[in-house]
């Protein structure tokens, strides 16, 4: 190639939407188009002699409506523009919407269709330097969503979208559960590790450990959970049973959490709810009212289905005890640290677990007593 032969460096035109503020600007210019043309009518009408009065009466009233149509769809581009949940492609839209009704708008009035030419702008392919900057805008307006999110959740774009399912999921089973506030009281005191049973009665320990005296809890309910292995019991060496949610019961807890207008105002309503739920599965009226006291199974998809979202501090917190733990696997020893003695005495047994065999539909736990 000759020295001096000039370089041409061709621009690579890229699709896309125009960007919000020339949508804008655009819808913006088409109203005003749109105005000065259902005036320009309003004054031809009113310097017209009878001959011709209806007929730019006519062109007046036709350019007023698409002129007012156009101003709407200008307002609309701004309010779209400015809204993060809607389209990126809302504000374009608009504009072109606007840009139609000035057209309209001008031909009613007999004039020069000048609006047509506000088409190009949106209909422009974007140069290579116009979309990486284009880009570069929504990335940064993205990011900031993304923080100002974070800030006022604690979590990430995936834990919020899975807090939201989990809500879904919550209105479709809460109500199925047959629960007063009361039973979530029950499953909050046993999510403490303070719920105990001793001599017939359900407490609410002082502290963890402490397996005497403590603040009564309702045994009914307690018991009713406990059969239907929302609770499971760990016996001690004194015959108290600590009470724990099951897996279960923790998912059933925190959806009951997520959507408590599922849960019933009294003990009679959640009974009256049970029952209607199994009239038609037992013929005898005894064996229905049997099966309505008894609290029904969190639904199996319900289970399946949740997952429980986690916070950036809680994922800030795991992976420094998984960076810990991985350097202690690979030998790493910082000089003076205490190494922690093993928490369980080598005399004294470890509390025994109740393993209880799963039975289906109406089977129970035996007592607690």
């Amino acid at each position: 190639m000759p020295a001096n032969t000039p370089v041409v460096q061709h621009q690579v035109a890229h699709p896309g939407d125009p960007s919000p503020q020339t949508c804008i600007q655009v819808a913006r210019q088409a109203a005003i188009l749109a105005v000065t043309a259902a005036d320009d009518a309003m004054i031809a009408m009113c310097r017209s002699r009878s001959g011709a009065a209806a007929r730019l009466e006519a062109a007046m009233h036709a350019a007023h409506k698409e002129a007012a149509e156009a101003e709407k769809w200008a307002d609309r581009a701004e309010q779209y523009a400015d809204d993060p949940t809607m389209p990126s492609s809302a504000p374009s839209y608009c504009a072109r919407e606007a840009v139609g009704h000035a057209v309209r708008a001008q031909s009613a009035a007999g004039a020069e269709t000048t609006a047509e030419d506000l088409r190009a702008e949106l209909e422009r392919k974007l140069t290579a330097a116009e979309y990486a900057e284009r880009e570069t805008e929504r990335r940064r307006e993205e990011a900031e969503r993304e923080a100002e999110e974070r800030a006022a959740t604690g979590m990430d774009a995936d834990n919020r979208d899975r807090a939201v399912r989990n809500r879904y999921l919550a209105e479709g089973h809460v109500a199925e559960l047959g629960w007063t506030a009361g039973h979530v009281r029950v499953l909050e005191a046993a999510e403490s590790g303070r719920l105990y049973w001793r001599e017939g009665a359900a407490r609410q320990a002082a502290r963890r450990g402490l397996w005497s005296g403590g603040r009564r809890v309702s045994r009914d309910r307690t018991e009713a959970l406990f059969a239907a292995r929302f609770l499971v019991a760990v016996r001690q060496d004194d015959g108290t049973r600590v009470l724990t949610p099951s897996p279960m019961g923790q998912v059933a807890l925190e959806l009951a959490r997520l959507h408590p207008a599922g849960l019933h105002d009294n003990d009679q309503a959640a009974y009256e709810s049970r029952f209607a739920r199994v009239r038609r599965r037992h013929k005898r009226r005894d064996d229905q009212k049997a099966a309505a006291r008894a609290l029904p199974p969190l639904d199996s998809s319900a289970r399946n289905l949740y997952r429980k979202p986690v916070t950036l501090n809680e994922q800030r917190a795991r992976a420094e005890r998984d960076a810990a733990d991985r350097w202690e696997d690979e030998g790493g020893h910082c000089p003076g640290a205490h190494t922690p003695s093993p928490a369980v005495n080598s005399v004294t047994s470890p509390p025994v677990r109740i393993i209880l065999p799963l039975h289906r539909h109406t089977a129970v736990q035996p007592a607690l007593w």
